[in-house]
């Protein structure tokens, strides 16, 4: 009894087009503000712009 070829065909991904992630303007997210706060699976995050123009979000 001969064993079949199990080994997959190789994937060609050049004809997969990829998903490019949605752009928010942090213009529109803090809407003037300094600080925002993000809740994310039951868990409250804040981001913040610090006064270089940088972000950093704290958990």
């Amino acid at each position: 009894m001969q064993r079949a070829d199990t080994t997959l065909p190789e994937r060609d991904d050049r004809s997969v087009t990829p998903q490019r992630a949605t752009a928010y303007s942090t213009a529109a997210l803090f809407r003037g503000a300094r600080e925002i706060e993000i809740e994310h699976n039951g868990e409250i995050y804040r981001l913040r712009i610090t006064r270089q123009g940088k972000l950093i979000l704290n958990k």
